[in-house]
């Protein structure tokens, strides 16, 4: 039976790693999918230096119809809490109607812990929702969970939701230290 999961953990757990993995692991035959990702357009790439041609997602782009059209195996998605609401849903309906797995892969929520569209609607229609077992930390030491958003020195809480290519700009915080504002 196909499946919709979604795979998600704070910035630096591995989630681009992943997903590359699971597009090799099942042969390669299927398609990647990404949207802004921190490279570049039309690219998955991850921190640890590994790369794919992925194909970009537009905000107009149906998915449904896109992924029909291809006849692949299997969808994965890397930067899916960018997707729309509409996207989420595309993306069920290929579970159900074309009956192939998806596999997505992002963060929660974003430098305010407020819930990205995409990531919100995947835990309403995720069939399946998986933490990486691979996490960043803190820098006490604990488990990250939250993405902070640093300028100068500083946590801000304002501004845009997305901050593309700002990897110098966030840090990965435990709740508690997120909470406290102390970066």
């Amino acid at each position: 039976m196909a499946e919709l999961k979604y795979f998600t953990g704070s910035m630096n757990s591995g989630k681009s790693t992943m997903a590359l993995q699971e597009h090799h692991s099942r042969g390669g035959e299927g398609v990647l999918y990404t949207k802004q990702d921190r490279a570049g357009s039309g690219v998955i790439s991850s921190r640890l230096g590994l790369k794919a041609t992925a194909e970009e997602i537009g905000d107009l782009l149906d998915l449904y119809d896109d992924i029909a059209e291809r006849g692949v195996p299997y969808v994965i998605v890397d930067e899916a809490q960018f997707l729309s609401y509409k996207q989420v849903g595309q993306l069920a309906g290929v579970v159900d109607g074309i009956k192939i797995d998806v596999y997505c892969y992002g963060i929660l929520t974003d430098f305010q812990g407020q819930l990205f569209p995409g990531s919100k609607r995947l835990v309403e229609l995720a069939d399946k929702i998986e933490v990486l077992p691979v996490y960043a930390r803190c820098w006490c030491g604990n488990r990250a969970t939250h993405n902070a958003r640093v300028v100068d020195g500083v946590m801000v809480y304002k501004g845009e939701q997305v901050h593309i290519g700002g990897n110098e700009s966030y840090t990965t915080l435990c709740r508690h230290h997120f909470m406290a504002g102390v970066a």
